[in-house]
């Protein structure tokens, strides 16, 4: 493997945002989390004392080729984010510069005096998963991988007929059986807000759906996270990303599903409904229908994201799965 260039500093995420927003669509990984917009509101907020503690890499032409968003607390490395937040994680690497950046991540670590490196919510299909564990047992770290979770996804066919003859014969009949019962209901609809205005002023009756439907969804948004969610929305809906959808019954909202679209895909980011509606099962029921209107869009995937809950496979989820990365200097560690 090639040996390591030298790191520039990463001092703050403006730093290098348009061409860190441009790396993004050369990189092996691209998703909404390693954005610079996205790391930028985590980090105002969820901190707690670390230091941004990264670097990029430039080739000969001075196009950035890599970018690492490491915080840092003591000894200890990880990337920028938590799994309470981050569905997923990773450093942003043009493909093909892998070699020079995975020794250069180890270098600047050591070279730092830094002793460990925690990375969570690395995808299956990511190059840090596939090279740095082995060429860091190479240098002499003591090295774990665990699987961390599943983030299911489905790969989307291209009418609604071929996702219904993609599930199994029980679900596709259930989720028939299921629409069939709410169009009976007669007074239903289910719609979209994007704009910014309509999102923030819609923004307390998905807080309230989400709040009501689950206990432990209740316990999760705390003040804190809920300070988050609401910068998150209001960004994410500037850029024109957010998709908050909502089903009514007898005029009052329901359900809501709050998604993020991006890169061709649509991700189901969070929920809620409210409990006196489960007869007609509008939490699944909604999820279906954001799913056929991404279907009808023609995006390439749906994801559910992380979490292992069962809706996600009845309507046709796959597991994804994430993992966990710790190193650990031994010796020198070079």
């Amino acid at each position: 493997m090639p040996g390591s260039q030298t790191p520039k500093p990463l001092t703050s995420f403006d730093q290098i945002r348009p061409q860190w927003q441009e790396l993004l669509g050369r990189s092996a990984v691209n998703n909404l989390y390693i954005t610079p917009a996205w790391q930028e509101l985590w980090w105002g907020l969820f901190q707690d004392g670390r230091a941004l503690s990264g670097f990029y890499l430039t080739d000969d032409s001075g196009d950035v080729t890599a970018i690492a968003p490491l915080s840092r607390a003591g000894d200890d490395y990880s990337l920028v984010g938590n799994s309470d937040t981050f569905d997923y994680n990773d450093f942003v690497v043009a493909a093909g510069a892998e070699a020079a950046f995975y020794p250069t991540l180890l270098d600047a670590i050591g070279d730092s005096g830094g002793r460990r490196l925690e990375l969570y919510s690395i995808g299956e299909d990511s190059p840090t998963l596939a090279l740095l564990p082995e060429l860091a047992r190479e240098r002499g770290y003591l090295v774990e991988v665990a699987e961390e979770d599943v983030a299911p996804r489905i790969s989307l066919a291209d009418t609604w007929d071929e996702y219904l003859s993609g599930l199994t014969k029980k679900d596709r009949h259930e989720l028939r059986r299921k629409l069939r019962r709410l169009d009976g209901h007669g007074n239903w609809r289910w719609y979209c807000v994007s704009d910014p205005d309509e999102v923030a002023e819609r923004t307390d009756t998905f807080f309230y759906l989400m709040r009501l439907s689950d206990q432990a969804k209740a316990a999760f948004l705390t003040d804190e996270r809920e300070d988050f969610f609401r910068r998150m929305m209001t960004a994410t809906a500037a850029e024109g990303l957010l998709r908050l959808f909502f089903m009514e019954m007898d005029d009052q909202p329901v359900a809501s599903s709050l998604c993020f679209d991006y890169d061709n895909a649509r991700m189901l980011y969070n929920s809620g409904h409210n409990p006196e509606y489960r007869y007609y099962s509008v939490g699944l029921l909604l999820h279906s229908l954001c799913l056929r209107d991404a279907l009808e869009r023609g995006y390439r995937h749906f994801d559910f994201l992380r979490g292992n809950e069962s809706y996600k496979y009845r309507l046709g989820g796959s597991d994804h799965h994430l993992y966990r990365i710790s190193l650990e200097r031994s010796g020198d560690g070079r």
